[in-house]
């Protein structure tokens, strides 16, 4: 039975799950971040809307204006010449129809002059203030500077000069405009759709802007990029006041709208790293229970083993005395010693080994004599290095004895019986690599790291632990590293093993270089 492969499809299904309901949040939160987004998006068009209307309104307003302004020329200069025809009249034409229309004129202020300015009368002036000589002439200058005269002709090329202001009902008026040119304005810039807005002119020099940092609108590269982008997201909004000159508006969308677009992604991340810290400590959790698994059950079975092995030891001896054939004897101590091997492997598990220096070959020549008489008869071995004969590194003996043990038995298992193992030692500047190779039936390469796992096996009566002890040995006790180099279907498997040369302070070295 394989339980790794059980604890894979467990988690699959987990993963699918949690998958599931993250998606699912997310949609949720996405269709409501799209219906807060167009209802934003909706507010930020009502306002562009009513901004237009209203820039058509104060456009037609200016325009009404104009043509009051016109037609109040048009009355002052219908009542200058009334006034020339008046001067000009027979004594028998009755001036009445000349006198009314002089006499109708109640509301624009006016001031007849002769030729050298003298005033000569005055209409709809201030009646508190006419008696005032220095007002008069206020009025006739101001008059002068808006060029609002009309030229009173009479006899003999004779004329006088009638100076006109605006009529007091086309002042309020236009008091009325500019406020609701002002008003216009303060509605661009203090939107309720909480939009940034620029006001400018047909240049694109800035009118008033609204909802943007006032000290980033003076960097003419910032302003024209803002621009860029504002007209690129909405179409910007001319505005024509009747001035002849096209106005524009630019606005983008609220921050508001612009957070709620990256909302789900942001949720997203937030989710992703919630479950990435919750997966990374219930990890940590159960690989700090794994171990401690592993280190009751192998203290446990070498002490289990120490009994038993005192008393073959005291047999051992019991069968000396009796004469029994030396050689039997030397293949039981053998044995026992092997035992005893064994049982120091287990008790160090849990407990940190002693690293010496140690020769590489030698142990792998050790191990390989001792594997060669109880393995198949059909395995070749072959055991070549570089750099000469004797290349040391930080290692304990018997635990790496159980790590060659373990994968030479995989590599054996591999190849059926029958084939070769062959065992490569390099020698470099700071690791020594051991490179076991088999010419089997090779790894799936969906298989290369999870090998490695406890409880994964191929094998209808294995536990799938010696790989998983040998990954342990290497990197946990020896600061080491062990992986599958290279493995190809029905061609062999080549593990690597990775060994520091020296120790810096006590401790081995912790970078390494894989090739």
């Amino acid at each position: 039975m394989n339980i790794y492969s059980k604890k894979q499809r467990w988690k699959f299904v987990l993963a699918t799950i949690a998958a599931i309901i993250v998606l699912v949040s997310l949609w949720y939160t996405s269709i409501l971040v799209g219906q807060i987004a167009e209802e934003e998006k909706n507010k930020a068009k009502s306002w562009a809307e009513a901004i237009q209307r209203k820039a058509e309104l104060v456009s037609y307003t200016q325009d009404l204006f104009e043509k009051i302004s016109e037609e109040e020329r048009k009355r002052v200069e219908i009542w200058a010449e009334a006034n020339r025809r008046v001067g000009l009249s027979d004594v028998d034409e009755d001036p009445t129809f000349y006198t009314q229309i002089l006499f109708s004129n109640t509301t624009i202020p006016m001031i007849l002059t002769d030729q050298a300015g003298k005033i000569i009368t005055y209409s709809n002036l201030d009646e508190d203030q006419v008696s005032d000589t220095s007002y008069l002439r206020k009025r006739l200058a101001n008059m002068k500077e808006q060029e609002k005269v009309i030229e009173i002709k009479y006899y003999k090329n004779n004329s006088n000069l009638l100076y006109y202001d605006q009529s007091t009902i086309f002042s309020e008026l236009k008091n009325v405009l500019g406020e609701q040119i002002e008003t216009f304005n303060k509605d661009i810039i203090t939107n309720s759709a909480s939009v940034p807005v620029i006001y400018t002119d047909s240049a694109r020099n800035v009118i008033a802007f609204g909802n943007i940092d006032s000290t980033k609108i003076l960097n003419l590269g910032y302003l024209n990029q803002l621009i860029a982008e504002m007209s690129e997201a909405n179409t910007p909004i001319e505005v024509n006041l009747g001035d002849d000159h096209t106005h524009f508006i630019f606005y983008n969308d609220s921050p508001l709208l612009i957070k709620l677009k990256f909302y789900p992604f942001i949720q997203l991340g937030v989710i992703a790293l919630f479950l990435l810290i919750a997966y990374s400590l219930f990890s940590t959790a159960r690989n700090a229970e794994q171990n401690q698994v592993w280190v009751g059950m192998a203290k446990e079975t070498a002490h289990q083993l120490g009994t038993p092995l005192s008393s073959l030891l005291a047999w051992i001896e019991v069968l000396k005395s009796r004469d029994v054939d030396e050689k039997t004897i030397a293949e039981m101590s053998r044995d026992l010693g092997r035992l005893e091997t064994v049982t120091e492997r287990f008790s160090k598990i849990g407990s940190a080994p002693n690293l010496e220096q140690q020769d590489i070959n030698k142990v792998i020549e050790n191990t390989l004599a001792y594997l060669k008489t109880r393995l198949s008869k059909k395995v070749n071995f072959s055991h070549t290095s570089t750099n000469g004969n004797k290349i040391h590194a930080s290692i304990n003996v018997p635990l790496l004895e159980w790590v060659l043990e373990n994968i030479i038995k995989n590599g054996v298992d591999a190849i059926g019986g029958e084939g070769n193992i062959s065992i490569h030692v390099t020698d470099q500047s700071q690791f020594v690599y051991i490179d076991i190779s088999d010419n089997g039936k090779g790894i799936p390469k969906g298989e290369r790291k999870t090998i490695f796992e406890p409880g994964f096996t191929t094998k209808k009566r294995g536990w799938g632990l010696g790989l998983s002890l040998t990954k342990r040995i290497i990197e946990n006790y020896h600061s080491g590293k062990v992986f599958v180099k290279q493995s190809e279907i029905n061609e062999g498997t080549t593990f690597r093993i990775v060994l520091n040369k020296v120790t810096q302070n006590g401790r081995n070295i912790h970078s390494y270089s894989f090739l």
